[in-house]
């Protein structure tokens, strides 16, 4: 089979290799077979094999025209015979740029020569790099991992204490783990000295008491307060000359921040209490978050900490080195227990392929519980290898038996039809950071037999001995469950209140102490799936809309028990929110109920559910689905408007085996143009599949919400989203129309983020009195092919109108100015939209940048020091010289608490309310020093003034900084004639 591979790589079109989806359908294998012989053979994938024949063609061009815009770039290239996209085009000039500059970051063999001469040369070290064992026991050092790695090791050997660095990653990954690595290469390298100690702290261990973790770290003088009877050393003290590893730092306070970056900046600091005794200290720091750094840190904390590292899920890592992890927690448990671990094949699988939400550290403790289940029965029958089959794995592990299936070809080839044994080898076993967090206290298994001779003792048969150690043992179990589930909780309670509502919260908390008392049911499993059913069942109650449950008689029939209970959690529901629900309800309730109470003892399948949309929208919804129903169950795949159909199917059918647990997948797409996705992934895989397009984020919760209930059926759901009215049309069809497209209302602003997702917030409600299947869309005139964009959306929906603040001046469709909002005829607009009525709509006269370009509003070697001081000074300009009134500032503000206006890497678009522009202008500011704008380093700042007659301005200052070369030169600009050269061109 390699050879055929090599054969057939050899004889493909080298401006247009075959990708593995291609190869796998010649060769007539699977296309993750094609995957690992590449590998094995070390050949690159297609845009690998592709890129050095496309780099010698794109060079040669711009050797030629150094100034030749992407469009015509791209155009040229595909005319000698490539077929690649303008972001293609893109990548590889940055490629070329690379090379040109000898990046280190070229390849990683030049990043780890780099490495290898700092070692040598900038700090004298005589070792070579090979000798180094920090990282060696971390799985994927060489793999997966070795990017961030390299990473880490050039943050440690930075001159000359290295580099403070920032780790991120979701719960369980491994962050502390590096840090860990870290502190030792830094003990290896000669960084630090060998008898430093690493100090550890978790933020979230005093997050409620700010005044303890302050003192806690930065020390306290007697007297501070209450308590403090003597002067206390803090943790950073105790890290002078060494590394301190702050992991949860986003739950550190603001002030400790501000501290933090006084430290980093000045190496000084004051213990709590300390008011002229200012003390010295040289100290590495490395942080660790799983939330947003952009969000939960002070942005002048954030700033001074140079080195971030993303760690990624154990989902994102090979499956090669998930078996290795395996392997070793495997190892460790053998050593612990002195016996050897038997792990059979089908549990092996299972452990490989199933959801684990809390990545490296829920899948040590899951091993964890299978090890001492198996050490029961070990002890028991008297053996001495402990024997794990499927019946040993927790629940959440044994769905990956689900997943098989559709892995199998995979599985063969990474572990055969054999089980492993792994022997105990008496390594020492090196515990990281906090890992005490997955594992079972060491004394589980003297536990187990000590119990176990106990009783035997007793004369107790071995039937009841293994009964009576079993519910112990369970209840420990259940208690590190219960840890691992409250660390990787995905939305607090305190947030869910925010979206259901606290009447919603308290009626839940009253009806979940029903079930637990009558049924025994964790009430955690339930909450958050009962809090989201409630909500919507409660809105449709009040729309006076009745939901038919098509399985009731069957519900009361098989699950008496649950029914009843189901009756007395109704009846608090009504009396406590004044309502009147039906059976149907309580039939509901009962499947929440049963699907929990079997949850210990059943391995059911769920419908899996993918979310597709073009541009970054479907991981935003599949978040908030996920984290509002408390699981881990939509996938999300985003598409690059540019990217090619075959690559999306390609993505969609390796995420619809992943998604698939037997029970088939439901599709949710933006376009109609996906919904042929669903046929052809049936065609390729087997796997049952239902589309449907024009979702939005209340259909996606909808739609996971029924596939994880029990006896959930793939059609069942599809049909009951389709015909929900939520989603169909209330009102007339518009003559002349398409009745069968979905209508949408599309809402526009320069960048899609701001005005944009305001005016969606603001008509939404309207919208749906008249008309609730109109679904309204934000997007953004900046982006250079918004047209294409509008084109697609209109291929599979009618788009009523077009909203904002800037007209994209598409004569068939109306657009309504933003004023109509502010004015309040907003309504009588929207009437005239959905009711076919004829509006009267102004269109502007078009201008181009040069235009407008001003040498009284430009400023050149602008003295700025932060973004708002930029954005001021550019405005008072504009309003001087009449662009515009005296309230376009504080709009300005309010725009950029909303989000970001990067456009570009160093250029920034902040831009205002329309209604306070007099005519269009820029304020330009060409800055001396770069500053932090939102997290990016910005050196140019056009402050727009543009009402909603400048789309074309919009595009083409867009298409203008896109191009390779612009930044820089606008940058040596001197004067406002050099500029506008640069837009003429």
């Amino acid at each position: 089979m390699k050879e055929k591979l090599k054969k057939l790589i050899e004889r493909e079109d080298k401006k247009n290799p075959y990708t593995d989806e291609q190869i796998s359908e010649f060769l007539q294998v699977s296309r993750e077979l094609v995957t690992n012989l590449r590998n094995e053979l070390n050949i690159p994938n297609s845009r690998g094999r592709r890129m050095s024949n496309l780099v010698d063609i794109v060079n040669s061009i711009l050797e030629k025209d150094e100034n030749i815009s992407e469009r015509d770039l791209t155009q040229k290239v595909n005319e000698k015979g490539f077929k690649v996209s303008r972001h293609t085009i893109r990548e590889c000039k940055k490629e070329i740029g690379l090379q040109k500059r000898g990046s280190i970051k070229k390849t990683n063999e030049n990043i780890d020569n780099s490495i290898q001469k700092e070692n040598t040369n900038s700090i004298g070290l005589n070792k070579p790099e090979e000798g180094y064992k920090a990282f060696k026991n971390i799985i994927g050092s060489e793999g997966s991992l070795k990017p961030h790695i390299q990473l880490a090791k050039a943050a440690v050997l930075y001159p000359p204490h290295g580099l403070h660095t920032l780790i991120l990653g979701a719960t369980g990954v491994g962050k502390s783990e590096l840090a860990a690595a870290m502190y030792e290469f830094a003990k290896e390298s000669g960084t630090i000295s060998k008898e430093m100690p690493f100090i550890i702290f978790n933020c979230a261990d005093y997050a409620d008491n700010p005044q303890l973790l302050m003192s806690q770290l930065f020390g306290y003088a007697k007297g501070a307060f209450t308590g403090a009877e003597e002067d206390k050393e803090g943790l950073v003290e105790k890290a002078n000359e060494s590394v301190i590893f702050l992991d949860e730092v986003h739950r550190l306070p603001a002030e400790g921040q501000e501290l933090l970056f006084y430290i980093i900046d000045k190496g000084k600091f004051r213990r709590l209490g300390e008011t002229d005794k200012e003390r010295h200290v040289q100290v590495t720091i490395i942080a660790a978050t799983t939330e947003n750094p952009d969000s939960t840190l002070l942005a002048t904390f954030r700033r001074r900490i140079p080195m971030i590292i993303e760690l990624p899920t154990l989902s994102e890592r090979p499956l090669n080195e998930r078996l290795d992890i395996i392997k070793e927690f495997y190892r460790k448990e053998a050593n612990r227990t002195q016996n050897s671990v038997k792990v059979k094949n089908e549990a092996l699988g299972a452990l490989l392929l199933y959801d684990c939400p809390g990545n490296i550290g829920q899948l040590r403790s899951d091993i964890q519980v299978s090890c001492a289940r198996s050490f029961l029965n070990c002890v028991v029958n008297r053996g001495d290898v402990m024997e794990v089959s499927i019946n040993e794995l927790p629940l959440s592990a044994k769905k990956g038996l689900l997943k098989i299936r559709n892995n199998r070809k995979e599985m063969q080839e990474l572990t055969g039809n054999v089980d492993i044994v792994i022997h105990p080898d008496n390594n020492p076993m090196k515990m990281t950071p906090y890992e005490n967090l997955y594992i079972l206290p060491n004394e589980i298994y003297g536990y187990i037999e000590n119990r176990y001779n106990e009783l035997n003792e007793q004369n107790i048969n071995q039937e009841a001995i293994n009964h009576i150690i079993g519910v112990e043992m369970e209840g420990k179990l259940e208690d590190l469950m219960n840890k691992v589930r409250r660390n990787t909780r995905p939305l607090e309670k305190k947030d869910l209140m925010k979206i259901v509502g606290p009447e919603i919260i308290n009626v839940v908390e009253k009806i979940i102490k029903v079930a637990r008392w009558r049924l025994g049911i964790n009430a955690d499993d339930l909450y958050y799936v009962l809090a989201a059913h409630l909500s919507t069942t409660i809105e449709r109650v009040k729309q006076g809309k009745e939901a038919k449950n098509p399985q009731l008689d069957k519900i009361k029939r098989d699950y008496k028990e649950e029914f009843e209970v189901a009756k007395e959690m109704v009846a608090i529901i009504e009396k406590e929110l004044n309502v009147e629900l039906s059976e149907d309800e309580a039939g509901f309730i009962t499947m929440y109920l049963r699907m929990t109470r079997e949850e210990e003892n059943k391995v059911e399948g769920r419908v899996g559910v993918i979310l597709i949309s073009h541009g970054n929208v479907a991981s935003g919804m599949a978040e908030v689905a996920n984290k509002l129903l408390g699981v881990n169950h939509v996938k999300a795949i985003e598409m690059a408007l540019d990217e090619k159909p075959e690559m999306a199917l390609e993505r969609a059918t390796e995420m619809a085996k992943i998604a698939d647990e037997g029970k088939g997948v439901l599709l949710l797409v933006d376009m109609g143009s996906l919904v042929t996705f669903g046929e052809l992934i049936t065609k390729r895989t087997g796997i049952r599949t239902r589309s449907i397009a024009r979702t939005d984020t209340l259909m996606v919760v909808e739609a996971v919400r029924r596939s994880i209930l029990p006896d959930a059926d793939l059609d069942e759901i599809a049909d009951a989203l389709e015909e929900e009215p939520k989603y169909i049309t209330k009102v007339a069809t518009r003559k002349g129309k398409d009745k069968n497209k979905p209508k949408v209302i599309l809402t526009m602003c320069i960048t899609g983020q701001g005005s944009a997702q305001k005016i969606k917030e603001l008509i939404e409600n309207l919208v749906n009195e008249y008309d609730e299947s109109v679904n309204i869309i934000p997007i953004g005139a900046v982006y250079e092919d918004v047209n294409i964009i509008i084109e697609n959306i209109e291929k599979t929906n009618e788009i009523l109108a077009i909203i904002g603040t800037v007209d994209p001046k598409i004569d068939r469709i109306p657009y309504i100015s933003l004023e109509n909002i502010i004015s309040g005829n907003i309504e009588e607009k929207i009437k005239e939209v959905l009711f076919d009525a004829k509006l009267d709509v102004k269109r502007g006269k078009e201008l181009k940048v040069v235009d407008i370009l001003d040498s009284r509003t430009t400023i050149f070697n602008m003295k700025t020091s932060s973004k708002e001081e930029t954005i001021k000074k550019l405005s008072e300009l504009l309003s001087e010289n009449n662009y515009v009134d005296e309230s376009f500032f504080s709009s300005v503000v309010d725009r950029e608490r909303i989000g970001s206006t990067n456009l570009t890497k160093g250029v920034a678009i902040p831009h205002g309310d329309p209604a306070g522009v007099i005519k269009p202008g820029i304020g330009l500011g060409i800055l001396e020093n770069e500053i932090d704008w939102d997290g990016q380093k910005t050196g140019v700042v056009a402050l727009l003034a543009f009402d909603e007659t400048c789309i074309e301005l919009v595009r083409e200052i867009s298409d203008f900084f896109h191009e390779e070369g612009n930044y820089e030169k606008l940058k040596k600009s001197t004067e406002i004639n050099e500029i506008i050269q640069l837009f003429r061109r």
